[in-house]
């Protein structure tokens, strides 16, 4: 069966999140966006774990249903440590099977940080020894290192990451189940490091709030039940893991080099010629994605391994409708276009990937149709994010937008 996951996740639990980030504000967030498995986000926070143990049905395989959505125990963690002399901070996802093992996992952790401040907890605990101890605990517990480009928390953050996963994980790295793109990259940068192969390139949202649930998504086609969704990762099979979707990189917070403070962006080639000193104040750059990928990578650009699945690059339906009326994503009108093209056509990911133009133009205004075809055709601009500051993805040219607005009021 082809179905839609997104593993990572936050719940209300979290700090700097929705309080709509229940249960019955994702389950119906991932039926309007086509998502039919959801990681659970936050297992180790003790009130999230309750609501999930009294909410959750157990479907016996590693799966829990909801209100007609299917869950899977995810939680993030965020480990802060010193190792080989340097301060480390990476952010891991744990996948359990079970609610008595999410317990053990919790139990284990809480020594090392407090469970209950937030659902993604700070542990001052080294990555590799925490992977090492789940795993003793039960060889079904997986671990993937989250975002793993992101300059603040990641596997190879330039501010605090590692050059090699053997230098976090040792002996285990073979072990990792998989890794996480995040927002500001995408399979073909990740393809540029021959030493990332043997991994299984995932996506998912890391939403914190509703709207962004399905931002980034992996496309399966297999059985729903935990050890094969687990298998069918660990091996990347094209055919039983087709593709994954993609938000645009560029659009991604940590996409180029950068200074939020002094509003200075920059791509890596300026800032290798320039050095990584911000040019109004002098103070250090955050490098960006880009940046470190470059710094990592022994390959070109637009290479590709063989084997490799492809990736769909998608501009949420929400900022396609906003950008096209010229109102923000949270106002009535976007919301009500939004609804009655999901409820008349089908889910998000569907009108996005699957639905034909025609039908598309019979439903809405055309210019939102024309604009979701141009994003399929990749005809997109995109001002790339920078040191925290989300990049702004552009699909139709000033030109084409007065036209379309005569049209939308005609």
């Amino acid at each position: 069966m082809k179905f839609y996951a997104d593993l990572h996740i936050h719940s209300k639990y979290s700090r700097a999140t929705s309080k709509n980030m229940d249960l019955q504000g994702i389950s119906e967030m991932a039926k309007l966006k086509g998502i039919q498995l959801m990681g659970t986000g936050d297992f180790t926070h003790p009130i999230w774990l309750c609501e999930l143990t009294e909410n959750l049905e157990s479907l016996e395989n590693g799966i829990f249903e909801y209100n007609g959505t299917n869950f899977i125990l995810t939680c993030e963690v965020c480990n802060i440590y010193v190792k080989n002399g340097k301060y480390r901070k990476n952010h891991n996802i744990i996948i359990s099977p079970s609610i008595e093992l999410v317990e053990k996992i919790s139990d284990y952790l809480s020594r090392y940080g407090k469970l209950e401040s937030n659902g993604r907890p700070i542990l001052s605990l080294d990555a590799g020894i925490m992977f090492q101890k789940i795993k003793e605990i039960d060889e079904r517990i997986f671990l993937i290192p989250a975002h793993i480009w992101t300059p603040w928390f990641s596997l190879f953050g330039s501010k605090s990451g590692f050059d090699s996963i053997e230098d976090c994980f040792g002996s285990l790295s073979d072990d990792i189940l998989a890794l996480e793109t995040g927002l500001s990259s995408d399979p073909e940068m990740n393809w540029t490091c021959s030493k990332l192969d043997i991994f299984t390139l995932v996506s998912n949202s890391d939403a914190h709030s509703p709207v962004n649930i399905g931002r980034e998504a992996n496309c399966f086609n297999c059985e729903m039940d935990y050890d094969t969704i687990m298998q069918v990762i660990k091996q990347g099979d094209s055919s039983n893991f087709p593709y994954t979707i993609e938000f645009f990189p560029e659009e991604g917070k940590y996409h180029y080099d950068g200074h939020r403070a002094c509003n200075v962006s920059l791509h890596p080639e300026q800032t290798i010629k320039n050095g990584i000193n911000c040019p109004k104040c002098g103070r250090k750059l955050t490098l960006g994605v880009l940046h470190r990928i470059m710094q990592l990578s022994d390959r070109k650009l637009g290479y590709k391994p063989k084997g490799k699945k492809p990736f769909k690059k998608l501009v949420p339906l929400m900022e396609i409708i906003a950008e096209t009326v010229k109102q923000g994503k949270g106002t009535k009108l976007v919301e009500n276009k939004y609804r009655n093209l999901v409820s008349r056509l089908g889910p998000e990911l569907h009108i996005l990937i699957d639905c034909d133009y025609e039908d598309i133009k019979k439903i809405t205004d055309e210019p939102i149709a024309l604009a979701i075809q141009k994003m399929r055709n990749g005809e997109v601009n995109v001002k790339p994010g920078y040191d925290g500051v989300y990049g702004e993805v552009t699909i139709m040219d000033e030109t084409e937008e007065e036209e379309q607005q005569l049209e939308l009021f005609q």
